[in-house]
């Protein structure tokens, strides 16, 4: 009978998926339902200018980026939201990307090509060769420049080092220099800036990657590195650009995220700067945002989009420019099939692992939203059953591409492929006894993190992660009055009451740290690590169905929040 009722329940699931899929559009799931003018319907129009200007043959530069495809080499499930609801399509892959470059470049000569970060870390396949996979991959793409991301540190300084060494296009940034110890200031890791000259003008690429990262990641990622923030050196560098180097057009390429990316267009030291390319939050900027300085975009991740601008010439200048998001979409774009090849041909050793079936999901796992996600609760569900403390916790990250589409079961796969995109670093398990006053601290200095009005003190990442406890807050609160109420297994929380607490430990943080909550008491690592956790759970529970539970309520924004920017004229679709 149990069996019957199994497959009858999978033969549905595959009637669901199946009709789900609209004329090629992919999967649509609206697990939310609910409307919000951040929501409404898109156009995307095109300016009359980039027609006008192609149809009078006017030479044209072309820069194109990608950035945070954390090592997503191959076509995956993407998510978009479009009518209301999420809509799943294949998007992505090296060689489609490398295909879309290979079109631009025959068109246009005068095309220059950067990846803006996060290009090491992502996938089993970079875990299990410490991102050296990687290297003749992005080498064969015919990359022009490179700016290291907040994730390029994952396996320290120094193979930082070997693995952006060995790329043959130039990198550059302005704020990693090298710790001589007790925080003095050596050489920068990198060149500062790049200038790309053609058709008699000149292009200056400023680089500068997130400040933060020995705080955002484990302290010991970034060892022996000292970072800065650009306003420090920014001006100067404009100054040379601009004055000595008499460029044409000033661009900062950023991995800083969108809402500091902001912040530095609108300030001062960015005077002069023409645009910021920048990433780290993969937003998708389809309109430029123009700041008092500077136009910001950012172009997506995971190789799904690459981000176009062009500057149209006249006589030696500059008239004019013209940006779009470019979807990478497999049915519409020629692959490379070289780099599919090279990258099959890295892989081969590791495929069986990298493909091996742990557990299936009857929902389509993502992790877009701010506030919640299935990936989050089947993290969150997998720990609580392995752990039982009062409260378990996961970080508000932001990588990993969805996965929607089912196999024969009716059922969606995950792989142990998989658990490298959601947590590329297994960490070991950590638990530990905390206040109620010490939640409730963290938990307004993590909301601030994500929602402070000034855009440059947000921290990157989403919001945190728990199930335990429930959360009421206000996202556009002052610091220290979003928290309005929040409840421990059913009671209010009380303030002077111990609760037990696990989450992940952080390479270099003491044991009296857990999840950035400082002072903890009795921390201590478990024997097992969050991949083992996964694994068990899923093969005790599989095919899991990993709701979104509302543990977080937001009451001042939509549940379905896809971006913390806020106050510009900005859309996630």
């Amino acid at each position: 009978m149990e069996k019957k009722q199994r497959s009858e329940e999978a033969s549905g699931r595959r009637k669901f998926f199946k009709t789900a899929s609209i004329a090629g559009a992919g999967l649509i799931f609206n697990p939310f339902a609910g409307n919000h003018p951040l929501f409404a319907n898109h156009s995307e129009e095109e300016p009359e200018n980039k027609d006008f200007f192609a149809a009078k043959n006017f030479e044209t530069i072309t820069i194109l980026q990608t950035t945070d495809v954390h090592c997503q080499i191959h076509p995956h499930d993407e998510l978009f939201w479009e009518n209301n609801e999420m809509t799943f399509r294949k998007t992505g892959g090296y060689g489609y990307v490398a295909g879309y470059f290979d079109e631009i470049r025959k068109k246009n000569p005068n095309t220059f090509i950067i990846d803006t970060g996060d290009m090491f870390q992502g996938s089993a396949l970079s875990v299990k060769t410490t991102g050296g996979a990687m290297v003749p991959i992005l080498n064969a793409m015919g990359y022009d420049l490179y700016l290291p991301g907040n994730w390029e540190v994952v396996y320290y300084k120094q193979r930082m080092q070997k693995l952006l060494g060995a790329l043959t296009a130039p990198k550059v940034c302005a704020n990693m220099y090298h710790d001589l110890g007790e925080n003095k200031k050596g050489e920068l890791v990198f060149p500062p800036y790049h200038i790309y000259a053609t058709k008699g003008i000149k292009v200056g690429f400023i680089g500068y990657t997130d400040p933060l990262v020995p705080i955002r990641q484990s302290p010991n990622y970034s060892k022996g590195i000292i970072y800065t923030k650009p306003e420090e050196n920014l001006a100067y560098y404009v100054s040379v650009l601009k004055d000595q180097e008499q460029c044409d057009k000033i661009i900062i390429v950023a991995h800083l995220g969108l809402s500091q990316q902001i912040s530095l267009a609108n300030s001062p030291e960015c005077e002069g700067v023409d645009w910021i390319l920048g990433g780290d939050t993969h937003e998708r900027v389809r309109k430029p945002i123009q700041c008092k300085y500077a136009k910001v975009v950012e172009p997506g991740a995971f190789g799904s989009f690459v981000g176009k601008l062009d500057f149209f010439i006249k006589d030696g200048k500059i008239v004019d420019e013209h940006y779009e998001l470019v979807e990478i979409n497999p049915k519409k774009i020629k692959e490379k099939k070289s780099i599919r090849v090279l990258a099959e041909k890295n892989e081969e050793h590791f495929k069986k692992d990298i493909s091996k079936i742990v557990g299936y999901s009857t929902l389509p796992l993502y992790r877009y939203f701010v506030v919640e996600n299935t990936i989050d609760t089947l993290i969150l569900n997998a720990l609580k059953w392995k752990v039982k403390t009062d409260v378990v916790l996961s970080n508000g990250f932001r990588f990993c591409p969805p996965r929607s589409t089912p196999d024969e079961t009716g059922n969606i796969p995950i792989t142990e492929g998989f658990l490298f995109d959601m947590l590329p670093v297994d960490s070991q398990v950590r638990t530990a006894v905390v206040s109620g006053k010490q939640i409730r601290e963290w938990l307004e200095k993590e909301l601030n993190n994500v929602f402070s009005k000034d855009a440059s003190k947000r921290f990157g990442g989403w919001v945190v992660k728990f199930k335990g406890m429930q959360v009421h807050f206000k996202a556009f609160e002052e610091m220290g009055k979003r928290v309005q109420k929040v409840t421990m297994m059913g009671q209010a929380l009380d303030l002077e009451k111990e609760y037990t607490v696990c989450a992940c430990e952080r390479d270099g943080d003491p044991v009296t740290m857990l999840c950035r909550i400082p002072n903890v008491k009795n921390g201590q690592n478990t024997p097992y690590t969050l991949h083992q956790v996964l694994k068990e759970y899923l093969s005790a529970n599989s095919p899991i169905t990993p709701k979104v539970e509302g543990n977080a309520i937001i009451l001042d924004a939509p549940k379905t929040l896809l971006t913390q920017v806020s106050g510009v004229d900005y859309q996630f679709y």
